[in-house]
């Protein structure tokens, strides 16, 4: 979550990002000392720990406020509203159950948001691994057309897009080719002779 609020207040016109963090994510995450350590301090309070706003030097602000049936991430940039979904993993694992959770967490967080209104920037946010990049690329084409993106988070903390699978399309070689065309001529002539032979014969069907 913090993660991508860092990105969005850096690249888009936001002034403030709020976090709706679960309970278990609450416990998961450290948010007063990650957000420290980005230079944010903490201004205000709230009833729960970890909870509250934090600012830095320029003005920018992050609340963290639990609040159910809202997103992970939310953002107002001018005027448009950013709705983030955002579900973490295991980056270094070859375990199968882990893996498995990374391919059921991005078709999850995929399926929430497409539940939710439109006219809204809606974006689908998971750790970058090899399994988040291929099911990416899978759901890529089908969540561009309810207007979801995919970026995946990677260690640095820079965000890519997933770019849908390219579509592979088996062109037949020049040769074959070269022979279909070679056959056409006479198939037409057969076709023609063969009409000719009908309607002179007076047959019909």
């Amino acid at each position: 979550m913090l993660a991508y609020a860092m990105p969005l207040l850096g690249s888009e016109p936001v002034k403030q990002v709020k976090i709706h963090p679960d309970g278990q994510r609450a416990q998961q995450i450290d948010f007063r000392a990650g957000s420290a350590k980005r230079g944010f301090g903490r201004i205000a309070t709230a009833p729960t720990a970890f909870a509250g706003t934090f600012e830095n030097a320029e003005g920018q602000r992050i609340v963290i406020h639990p609040q159910p049936r809202m997103s992970s991430v939310t953002a107002d940039a001018a005027g448009e509203t950013i709705e983030a979904e955002c579900k973490g993993g295991t980056v270094e694992t070859r375990h199968c159950g882990r893996l498995s959770r990374l391919d059921k967490g991005l078709c999850e967080i995929g399926g929430r948001l497409m539940m939710k209104p439109a006219g809204t920037r809606q974006v689908a946010i998971m750790p970058q691994t090899e399994v988040t990049l291929r099911i990416g690329r899978k759901l890529a084409p089908r969540c561009a057309g309810a207007g979801i993106r995919i970026p995946l988070i990677g260690r640095q903390g820079d965000v890519k897009d997933v770019q849908p699978e390219a579509t592979i399309k088996v062109v037949r070689s020049s040769g074959s080719a070269a022979k279909i065309a070679e056959r056409l001529p006479l198939w037409s002539a057969f076709c023609r002779d063969d009409r000719e032979q009908i309607a002179t014969s007076g047959w019909t069907r």
